[in-house]
């Protein structure tokens, strides 16, 4: 089999069915946790550095270091270093959502020509300033998805719902999680 055959919408399938066969034969080997840290800046612009995880059984890190600014638009009194906090979680959602899409696609031999998505979450502010008795966080969000590749409709719907259904973030962002804080004050 060439390579070509083997890499299907950017995913190598003989890797991903490996891994597939691997956690089946050593569940454990899916224990992962993955770490995002944090520092203020100033205001409300704060830095997020991603290097280490654990995962397989051991540390690891990614082949390079990932940062990430976030603050607020002037308007919510920041000076718009980065995108606001709830805004990552759009982009969480929706890169976790079409991550999934390639890769089941490419277990099912479906070659995907383009994959474009909105989201949008509704957020009323009144509860982050303690104004009102209202939800924190969004009241509601929205995926809108284009799908095109080389199967009927009706295979490419199937392919966004199982997208849906194996989705962490989509998980997380539906069924909640417990957070558990600990403060150190030096």
């Amino acid at each position: 089999m060439t390579n070509a055959i083997a890499t299907i919408n950017g995913v190598d399938t003989a890797t991903l069915f490996a891994t597939l066969d691997a956690v089946k034969e050593a569940p454990a080997a899916a224990q992962f946790q993955f770490r995002a840290h944090n520092e203020w800046v100033d205001g409300t612009h704060s830095r997020s550095t991603i290097s280490d995880f654990f995962g397989v059984g051991e540390e690891r890190a990614h082949d390079r270091e990932f940062v990430f600014d976030a603050d607020h638009p002037a308007v919510l009194v920041g000076h718009d270093n980065g995108p606001t906090p709830v805004e990552f979680i759009l982009h969480a959602l929706a890169s976790c959502l079409t991550a999934g899409m390639a890769n089941i696609a490419a277990a099912r031999k479906v070659r995907l020509t383009e994959v474009r998505s909105t989201v949008s979450g509704d957020i009323d502010l009144n509860g982050i300033f303690g104004l009102q008795d209202v939800r924190n966080g969004y009241q509601q969000v929205s995926v809108k998805f284009v799908v095109k590749g080389n199967a009927p409709e009706k295979v490419l719907r199937e392919i966004v719902e199982q997208s849906r259904l194996r989705s962490a973030v989509y998980d997380v962002v539906t069924n909640g999680v417990d957070v558990d804080i600990d403060v150190e004050v030096a």
